[in-house]
């Protein structure tokens, strides 16, 4: 059943992510639960990080603030995914 949470988490927090970053990002609906869920454990093991000190791989719960964890965690891997696949300008 948690993977089932971490793929519903991850296809919010990809959504609005998505939503809420600037610019145009391909990759569908697969991307955006990819990158929702690699954002969701992003956000969850920094906020782990940030409570306790210690870092471990931890995924947000399904609430609010596990949920806004999770969106924090898709942004970065949203700008993450775009640095890598930044096409140059020629």
């Amino acid at each position: 059943m948690n993977i089932l949470a971490w793929i519903v988490l991850g296809l919010i927090a990809g959504a609005i992510a998505k939503a809420i970053y600037p610019g145009h990002q391909g990759g569908g609906i697969l991307g955006t639960i990819l990158l929702g869920i690699i954002g969701a454990f992003v956000g969850g093991s920094l906020g782990v990080f940030f409570s306790t000190g210690t870092l471990t791989l931890a995924a947000p719960t399904l609430s609010i603030p596990g949920i806004a964890l999770a969106v924090l965690g898709a942004i970065v891997a949203v700008f993450l995914w775009n640095l890598i696949t930044r096409r140059s300008a020629v």
